[in-house]
């Protein structure tokens, strides 16, 4: 064949080629980038969002914090009445960063029992006193507080413990009260979950780098699939968005467009990963584990004590912040709150005895799907129905239709760092409950924090602000229904994590939602104190010993 066929064959190709592009291009819906030079950086845009760096957010705390609906006056004196209460300390504001030597060091720090004010005894309802002096790694008292220190006072023996009240004198000092609430042995345990310094990184994370989780969707059509970033907020700058704004509690949420097909075509919800390299390598040494992330304060002079039995046949409580601070105890391994219903404990017969005719819906992340997996594997006749819903994500369902239980979970809306969810099945909790009818059969168990870790407190406060209302709608209809909420949790942590779960930042979560549903006729579980007071390891899902003392509360309730 001569060369000039070969020539001729390939241009017309070519041109047939870029016929079939312009005739694709041209009936593409919502097209709206006319000029080569848009496509051009619409595309690079896409390209890089998944495979390359992550589109960052503006360095502007109050860029999530303004989406959303609008606040009311009132909403926004709560809002700044609850920024107020979660203040925290922390070093004297300089220009550059402490020096790693000048930071706090849990191996040089010691923690000291008081001396007891009862002739050196301690007696059952009493208050202990530790106070805690934190020192640098040249072994120099610190002369500043914001350290984050979580302490108990537990037994072996008994298996029992409480949760201690840390007060920051903010001078390098910190008191650690615990309620005396058992005979026998008591010994003291202070851990520094994160230095001042590091806390302070935290809170720059905070504000300034909400996008350090990033998350994804498909969109697909036909033989077409694209991957796009989303978030709760995007920079608007850096091309088309497709707005999944809420059209009822209009919480935002947002992906950028796909290049080739419109909005509508998404299938699916995603983690889209973690940023790396968001803190100096100064910053990073704040978060070593073994060094100064999770590290336990030894004692100067000795850490346990011994508690003899109460002075008067019924010792009165002092309606302290102390008592008031400490939701209960163990003992025997066995929760037992200082305040609410009495106590009971559920076997599976129990369990079911009590459920017998109720539905319980639970809504939330992974902590209160916990919930439905422990009663699932507790109960013989409580069988889950197949949804063909993905392991781990949901929804879940699961029925005992001999004695009349229902039970579901599904997950919180976006933010949610869950694997694959498919976008028809993304639900708001407010929008939830205000589809239920409720009622004196009706238990709600809710759990929303975890995810909330890395944006703005305000993202979480709005979010709340919608639960909360929902919650009063639902209470308003059917004063009967029991509305559960189990509170944040701590857990294993090291660098990473550290940056984007920290403690620090689910204590802050927790403290807010406390105050926001103060007042409201809800049970709140603390999973908080339950966790730290507890002879186990903390972890993101706590173990079966301790889910069974939250599942008891509820169901102390729900069966008084």
């Amino acid at each position: 064949m001569s060369p000039n066929v070969w020539k001729y064959g390939l241009a017309v190709l070519a041109l047939l080629g870029l016929v079939f592009l312009l005739r694709n291009i041209s009936i593409l819906e919502n097209w709206n980038c006319s000029t080569v030079s848009a496509l051009s950086r619409l595309q690079s845009h896409i390209h890089t969002s998944l495979s390359g760096p992550v589109p960052m957010f503006h360095h502007n705390h109050t860029f999530c914090a303004q989406l959303g609906q609008k606040a009311s006056p009132e909403e926004e004196l709560e809002e700044h009445s609850l920024l107020n209460s979660i203040t925290w300390p922390g070093p004297p504001s300089a220009s550059a960063p402490v020096a790693l030597l000048k930071t706090s060091d849990p191996a040089h720090s010691s923690f000291t029992i008081l001396p007891s004010e009862n002739e050196g005894h301690w007696y059952v309802g009493d208050q202990l006193e530790v106070t805690v002096q934190v020192y640098d790694f040249k072994g120099r008292p610190k002369g500043y507080g914001g350290d984050f220190l979580l302490a108990r006072l537990h037994s072996p023996e008994y298996r029992a413990g409480v949760a201690g009240v840390v007060l920051d004198h903010k001078n390098g000092l910190y008191s650690v009260r615990f309620l005396l609430l058992w005979e026998g042995s008591a010994q003291v345990e202070v851990t520094m979950v994160h230095s001042s310094e590091a806390v302070a990184v935290l809170q720059r994370l905070r504000e300034k780098r909400p996008d350090r989780v990033y998350f994804k969707s498909l969109y697909h059509l036909g033989l077409q699939s694209e991957t796009t970033v989303c978030n709760m907020c995007l920079p608007p700058d850096r091309g088309p968005l497709c707005d999944y704004t809420d059209s009822r509690t209009l919480e935002p949420w947002y992906c950028y467009k796909p290049r080739m097909l419109s909005c509508h075509t998404r299938i699916n919800h995603a983690k889209g990963g973690y940023l790396k390299g968001i803190t100096t390598n100064k910053e990073a040494a704040l978060f070593r584990s073994g060094v100064n992330i999770k590290v336990p304060i030894r004692a100067s002079g000795k850490d346990a004590i011994s508690v003899l039995p109460s002075r008067t046949e019924s010792r009165s409580v002092k309606p302290d912040a102390v008592n008031q601070a400490t939701s209960g105890y163990y003992y025997e391994d066995w929760w037992r709150p200082l305040v609410g219903v009495a106590m009971r404990q559920f076997n599976s017969s129990a369990i079911t005895l009590c459920l017998t005719n109720k539905v319980v819906y639970m809504y939330g992340d992974s902590t209160i799907r916990q919930w439905f997996e422990f009663l699932v594997d507790v109960l013989p006749d409580l069988k889950e129905f197949n949804l063909r819903s993905p392991k781990l994500v949901g929804p879940f369902m699961a029925v005992d239709s001999t004695h009349n239980i229902l039970v579901t979970y599904r997950c919180h809306g976006p933010p949610i760092r869950f694997s694959t969810i498919m976008a028809s099945e993304l639900r708001y909790i407010a929008n939830e409950l205000d589809g239920l009818s409720g009622g004196p059969n009706t238990v709600v168990a809710l759990s929303i924090w975890s995810h909330f870790s890395t944006f703005p407190v305000e993202v979480y406060i709005r979010r709340l602000r919608h639960i909360r209302k929902a919650v009063a709608r639902l209470l308003d209809r059917a004063p009967g229904t029991l509305v559960v909420i189990r509170s944040a949790n701590p857990q294993a942590l090291d660098q990473q994590v550290s940056l984007y779960n920290s403690d620090w930042f689910s204590q802050q979560l927790d403290t807010v939602l406390r105050a926001m549903f103060k007042g409201l006729d809800v049970l709140v579980v603390d999973a908080w104190q339950m966790s730290v007071a507890h002879r186990h390891p903390h972890l993101l899902h706590p173990p079966p010993a301790i889910v069974r003392n939250m599942i008891d509360v509820m169901l102390s309730h729900v069966c008084p």
